[in-house]
C-alpha cells in the first residue's frame, strides 16, 4: 500500500522490497543510471587490468633493501580494505606484521625500515596524501596506488617511489578488485605473499563466471545475489566470518549493504561475535521477537511484515592453506560455524550460509564477496534506491568539504 503522507509503499510508510522490480531487466536498469552493476560486472576485468598495469612498474627496488621491519597499507574506505586482504593473502606465517591504517599519515613508529603503501582509488584522498608525505619524509620505503595523473602520483614521483596508476571509472566501493591487486603485488615483490600468476587468472575468471550467474536478467529463482537480496529485505542483517578470510569478506559485506542499500547492518568475526554479540539472537530482534509472535497469523498480514527480524549471514572458508601444516584452527571455526547455525535455528532467526570455493586464498575469498556485491546493489535497487547516487555523502562534503575515499 502507498502511504498518503510519505507516498511510500509498505507498511507504516516504510517502503518495502519489491520483487517485480528485480524481475523487470528494463526498469531494473532504469533505477541504476549510474551503472553500478555493470561496474561491478567488471570485477574480472579489473584483476586482469591491474596485474597488467602493476608489471608495467618496477616493483624491485622495494625490495633492494631487504625484508622491511613492517608493513603500513594506508587508505580509507574500499581502499583501507586491501591491507586487510594482503594479511589474509600473506598468512598466518608472513615474516612481518601487515598493518592497515585508516587515518591521516603513518603511525608514529614508522621510520626507514618499514614499508608504506598508499591507497587511494582517486589519488586525492586526504589519508592517503598524508600517509604517503610522511613516508617520504621519514625515510620509509613507499609505493603508491591510485588514480594515474593525481596528487598521489605527483607525490610518488617527488619522494622516487613506484607508482601503480589504476584508472577510476567508478566509485571506490566498486573497484576493489582493481585496487587490490597492484597491493597484492607489492607484497610479493617484498616477499610476503606467495600469489602465482595462475592464482589471479583463476580468480580473474572466478570474478567472471559470477558476473554470470548475478546478471541482470536472471530471475531472482535462479539468480543467488536476487535471492539472497529479497532474504535480507526489511532485516536487521548480522554478517558473521568463521575465519580471517571470511571475515574480511563478512566487513566488505556489511560495507556495501550500508552504502549501497542503506541498510544498518552489524559486521565482523564470530569467534567475536561468540564472546558477546551471539546475545543479539535472545534479543528483541531475534528470539524474542519470535515468541511473541502470533503462529496462526497470516505471514501476509500487514501487522506480521512489519515486525523487523534480525537475518543472519555466516560466511565459512573451511579450506585450508597448503602452507598450513595444523588444522585445528579450522576445526575450530568449523564448529563455531555449525554452533551458531543452530543458535539461529533454534531462535526462528533465518540464516543463510556462505562457503568459500576455489583453490588459492585469493579465488576463496573473490568467491565469498562476488555475490554479496551484487545483493547489495540489488537490496538497494528493489527499494526503488540508485545505489550510485548517496545523497548523505554530497551533503557531508558540502558540510566538511571532505569526501572520504571510499565513499565515493
Amino acid at each position: 500500500m502507498v502511504d498518503p503522507l510519505t507516498g511510500s509503499s509498505g507498511v507504516n510508510g516504510h517502503r518495502i522490497a519489491d520483487e517485480s522490480l528485480l524481475n523487470d531487466e528494463k526498469s531494473m536498469l532504469g533505477n541504476d543510471p549510474g551503472g553500478m552493476l555493470r561496474a561491478t560486472a567488471s570485477a574480472g576485468a579489473q584483476v586482469r587490468e591491474s596485474a597488467a598495469l602493476a608489471a608495467e612498474v618496477d616493483l624491485s627496488m622495494l625490495a633492494d633493501e631487504g625484508r622491511p621491519r613492517a608493513v603500513v597499507v594506508a587508505g580509507i574506505g574500499t581502499a583501507g580494505l586491501t591491507g586487510s586482504i594482503l594479511s589474509t593473502v600473506a598468512g598466518p606465517r608472513c615474516p612481518v606484521p601487515i598493518i592497515g591504517h585508516r587515518s591521516a599519515g603513518v603511525p608514529g613508529w614508522v621510520g626507514a625500515a618499514d614499508v608504506v603503501i598508499a591507497v587511494s582509488a582517486s589519488g586525492r584522498s586526504p589519508e592517503a596524501l598524508a600517509a604517503a608525505e610522511a613516508a617520504h619524509r621519514r625515510g620509509a620505503r613507499l609505493v603508491a596506488i591510485g588514480n594515474p595523473g593525481s596528487e598521489l602520483e605527483a607525490l610518488a614521483e617527488r619522494a622516487r617511489a613506484p607508482f601503480i596508476g589504476v584508472p577510476r571509472r567508478a566509485p571506490a566501493r566498486a573497484t576493489l578488485w582493481g585496487l587490490t591487486i597492484p597491493v597484492l603485488l607489492a607484497g610479493r615483490a617484498l616477499g610476503l605473499a606467495k600469489l602465482a600468476e595462475a592464482d589471479i587468472a583463476e580468480t580473474a575468471t572466478r570474478l567472471d563466471a559470477d558476473a554470470e550467474r548475478c546478471r541482470p536478467g536472471a530471475d531472482s529463482f535462479v539468480n543467488p545475489a536476487k535471492a539472497l537480496a529479497l532474504g535480507l529485505a526489511g532485516s536487521v542483517p548480522i554478517v558473521w566470518g568463521s575465519s580471517p578470510l571470511a571475515t574480511v569478506a563478512a566487513r566488505r559485506f556489511g560495507d556495501t549493504l550500508a552504502a549501497n542499500a542503506r541498510y544498518p547492518v552489524m559486521a565482523g568475526a564470530l569467534g567475536e561475535a561468540g564472546r558477546g554479540r551471539v546475545g543479539l539472537l535472545d534479543g528483541v530482534f531475534g528470539g524474542l521477537a519470535e515468541t511473541s509472535r502470533d503462529i496462526f497469523a497470516d505471514p501476509d498480514d500487514d501487522d506480521e511484515q512489519a515486525t523487523t527480524r534480525l537475518r543472519l549471514v555466516v560466511f565459512r572458508d573451511g579450506g585450508l592453506n597448503p602452507e598450513d601444516d595444523a588444522d585445528e584452527p579450522v576445526a575450530v571455526e568449523e564448529r563455531r560455524a555449525d554452533a551458531i547455525q543452530t543458535l539461529a535455528d533454534r531462535r526462528g532467526v533465518r540464516c543463510d550460509v556462505l562457503t568459500a570455493e576455489g583453490g588459492s586464498t585469493l579465488e576463496r575469498l573473490a568467491s565469498l564477496v562476488a555475490v554479496p556485491d551484487y545483493a547489495s546493489l540489488y537490496l538497494a535497487l528493489a527499494h526503488g534506491l540508485d545505489p550510485m547516487a548517496v545523497p548523505a555523502i554530497s551533503e557531508m562534503k558540502e558540510l566538511s568539504n571532505l569526501l572520504p575515499d571510499g565513499l565515493q
